[in-house]
């Protein structure tokens, strides 16, 4: 078990490596980078470490669980690092927010990882064979980027007509904070749906407006279907009688537009169908990819997503920019959980100590090698379906009752 002790970084202006973001993707990525006998580096970050998950709601907790299986070869699926586990140096099996971002300061400190915070990135070019990220504290300059910012700071509250009269579940520090009895949220996914089980556990009415039907998805990847988590605790709800008369799902309701008037907010589907709140509706839609700062130097795909290099998640029009978080995705397959994006932290990690001229670099990362952390098969999530078929379709809400 590790414990943090005080954390401290001289600013430089010019490294080898520039990481931006000190959330799990840019600590994960330069814990990898250390690993692998780089250590003229530095990682900045505009908040401070885990800033996103000190900001969740109190009451939202990791989706995956956490358990130290780590000495039978099965790291924690939220480590960052294949040494340590959140199970064990939390003693929980789904870490809140500000317990996660306990864990990632842990690991920064055991590594002794130059970080420095408050510094926000607002432009990156490159100039030669450096880069050039101007700062709020000046400017930076690097061989090499990763650029590993996470999406919660930048969420989709301009998604539609009116999104902005709408309160976005990014901005709640605590569901028990909101007044009012009847609430209505906009958007089924994770987000909403902890929105709304936060609410109706707190005695609320709840109205949720799903574009799709996410609840009765029977798609095996995790990163397009409900999570077991949720799942159990949308059972549990409609499972209770008195629980159950509070929550009403709105499945083919995609909220297009809000109205405000005095004392209520009119909100319109798709097919111009009014809904009534009132209370300020909650927009639970997800976020931006994070990537904004510097899209212009990425190649995006016929869907407006990012295209990163298969070799090393690098970008393809500026070589020398890497990236490394929730937005990577590959052959249609999506990163966006911890246990999925950090499987290229070796990867990443390993190209970029190659470019430096490093000696026995896959020696030296052997042990991500075995915990997973550079798999190098994007084929591993085209075709994710469980060997045993279900006996039953994904359950309709009326079926956990």
């Amino acid at each position: 078990m590790y414990f943090a002790r005080n954390l401290k970084s001289k600013g430089r202006d010019r490294s080898s490596v520039l990481i931006v973001g000190a959330g799990p993707s840019g600590i994960g990525v330069a814990t990898a980078l250390k690993q692998a006998g780089v250590t003229d580096m530095q990682i900045v970050d505009a908040r401070e470490i885990g800033a996103s998950f000190l900001n969740w709601p109190r009451q939202m907790s990791l989706l995956t669980p956490s358990f130290h299986s780590n000495s039978f070869g099965l790291t924690d699926l939220n480590a960052i690092d294949p040494e340590t586990s959140p199970a064990d140096y939390l003693r929980t099996q789904h870490p809140k927010g500000d317990q996660y971002a306990k864990y990632l300061r842990a690991v920064a400190v055991y590594h002794e990882l130059p970080i420095r915070t408050g510094v926000r990135v607002h432009g990156l070019a490159k100039e030669g064979d450096h880069f050039i990220a101007s700062t709020d504290k000046g400017d930076l300059k690097a061989d090499i980027v990763v650029w590993a910012t996470g999406q919660f700071f930048s969420p989709r509250d301009q998604a539609f007509p009116g999104a902005e009269l709408a309160l976005h579940s990014s901005k709640v520090n605590d569901w028990n904070e909101l007044k009012g009895d009847e609430f209505t949220v906009i958007g089924g996914y994770e987000s909403g749906l902890d929105a709304a089980l936060n609410l109706v556990d707190l005695g609320k009415s709840v109205s949720l407006h799903s574009r799709g039907e996410p609840w009765s998805s029977d798609d095996p990847d995790p990163s397009r279907s409900i999570s077991p988590r949720t799942f159990d605790r949308l059972r549990e709800i409609l499972q209770s009688s008195e629980k159950s008369k509070k929550l009403e799902l709105f499945k083919n309701s995609d909220i297009c537009r809000i109205e405000e008037s005095q004392g209520w907010w009119t909100l319109f589907d798709q097919d111009e169908i009014p809904s009534v709140s009132h209370i300020r509706p909650i927009l639970a839609n997800g976020f931006h990819s994070g990537l904004e700062p510097v899209q212009s130097l990425f190649a995006h795909d016929e869907n407006n997503l990012p295209v990163f290099s298969e070799e090393a998640d690098e970008s393809t029009l500026t070589p020398g920019l890497f990236y490394s978080g929730p937005a990577l995705v590959h052959r249609n397959s999506l990163f966006c959980f911890i246990y999925k994006f950090r499987a290229r932290f070796g990867v990443v990690a390993r190209e970029i100590a190659s470019r430096l001229g490093k000696s026995e670099i896959d020696e030296k990362l052997s042990s991500y090698d075995k915990a997973g952390f550079i798999n190098t098969d994007l084929d591993c999530c085209t075709n994710c379906e469980c060997a045993i078929e279900p006996s039953d379709a994904a359950p309709e809400p009326k079926a956990f009752s």
